[in-house]
């Protein structure tokens, strides 16, 4: 098994979702000790937000002449899409920040969206290529989105579940806290029950896509 391991939070040792991400391939480390993790920091090793230049790379866009810089882009954009075909779980710390994902992850998912890579265009519209594959978010809230009357706020989860369905990845599931910003007590029983949630999202790690992908 391969296992891609992201975060993607700026609050660094404070990070909910980095410590439940981190909690995630542990647990998974456990259960496949051969595992292999290749680990990316997307705040740390910051991804360059895409320009007409750069998405050029693997876009049908005329931006003419390269300079060397981007085309370090374009290689980076290529090393982005090809780490990810070579991992089966990708295990993604993700919290919510103004209703959404941050944008160093943005930055990441604008990289790996990659027509001929990662998804096709054909006559019955867009084919994901990328099938097979498990993610699993890390998930953190300041409030309560997963019920209750904020959910159609919430662009984060949502967001991430359509755009890897639309690469042909449709096992995406979340360990998710809820209630980060609110007094300590609501806050610690988020972080608990996200934590609790980790053996129930792995337990057919197994027998769906973590399989090694083809």
């Amino acid at each position: 098994m391969n296992i891609l391991h992201l975060d993607s939070s700026i609050l660094g040792s404070n990070s909910i979702t980095r410590e439940l991400s981190a909690t995630v391939v542990a647990k998974l480390r456990e259960q496949h000790p051969s595992a292999q993790v290749t680990y990316r920091d997307l705040v740390g090793n910051e991804i360059r937000h895409l320009t007409g230049a750069i998405a050029s790379g693997f876009r049908q866009i005329d931006a003419g002449d390269f300079d060397d810089a981007t085309v370090r882009e374009h290689q980076i954009s290529e090393n982005l899409v090809t780490e990810l075909l070579a991992n089966d779980v990708i295990v993604i710390g993700a919290p919510m920040y103004n209703f959404s994902v941050s944008s160093q992850l943005k930055a990441w998912l604008d990289r790996i969206a990659q027509a001929g890579r990662t998804f096709r265009y054909t006559e019955n519209g867009p084919v994901g290529l990328a099938g097979g594959r498990k993610v699993i978010v890390a998930s953190a809230r300041g409030g309560f989105y997963a019920e209750g009357p904020l959910g159609h706020m919430d662009y984060q989860e949502n967001y991430l579940k359509a755009f890897f369905r639309f690469l042909g990845i449709t096992d995406v599931q979340f360990v998710r806290a809820e209630g980060a910003s609110k007094p300590q007590p609501v806050r610690d029983k988020g972080i608990a029950l996200a934590r609790d949630s980790v053996a129930g999202v792995l337990q057919n790690l197994d027998t769906s896509s973590g399989q090694p992908v083809q």
